[in-house]
């Protein structure tokens, strides 16, 4: 088992898709909704993210081959998003996330773009060019699944995580997750530069 590729999956994972983090905005999309429905649309969230992220990690690459992208282009480009987002966490201005009763939330937001957004649909496709052997896939396999694990334990204990923690608890958090994301997303932009200029030399 290559330990150190799973924790790096596992971290960067977790700072990019944030469980923390989507523990209100999983409380206010699911409001007015009985436990029972609510526990059904974590997991179901859960499942649509777990299976676009799983898509792009074994096609991904067949996908940019057929639209003619590479992938430091949309590494470059998923880094750049992750910046804005990043932002938006360091200075408190997320959108307002209200959906209707009758939506099914769990496909969209939360399912993707919330939690399989570009930045985890890239970290996971850069990482998925790392395995070579099954050590390696083991690996980069337990990471995607333990985040997808996390996520569901967060939003399935919601609301005792919130009086556990507080609002300033998830603001402490959201802040050290954007500083975190923005230092991945710089680094995502840089690796991509360099994958540009390694192809043109």
């Amino acid at each position: 088992m290559e330990w150190v590729l799973l924790t790096e999956v596992f971290v960067t994972l977790f700072v990019i898709m944030d469980p923390v983090g989507t523990i209100p905005i999983f409380l206010s999309l699911t409001g007015g909704r009985s436990p029972q429905v609510s526990r059904r649309l974590a997991w179901q969230a859960v499942t649509v993210s777990f299976g676009v992220i799983s898509v792009f990690a074994f096609f991904g690459q067949q996908i940019l081959q057929y639209l003619h992208i590479s992938l430091p282009a949309l590494q470059c480009a998923g880094g750049l998003l992750l910046l804005l987002v990043a932002l938006e966490l360091l200075t408190g201005k997320d959108s307002e996330h209200t959906a209707g009763v009758e939506t099914n939330v769990a496909l969209v937001p939360l399912g993707t773009p919330l939690l399989a957004g570009p930045g985890a649909i890239v970290a996971t496709m850069v990482f998925s060019k790392r395995v070579h052997d099954f050590p390696d896939f083991a690996a980069v396999a337990l990471g995607v699944i333990g985040v997808h694990l996390t996520i569901w334990l967060a939003m399935r204990f919601s609301l005792p995580i919130l009086r556990l923690i507080r609002e300033s608890g998830v603001l402490l958090v959201t802040r050290i997750a954007g500083l975190l994301l923005s230092a991945i997303a710089v680094q995502m932009v840089a690796d991509a530069v360099r994958a540009f200029i390694a192809g043109q030399g």
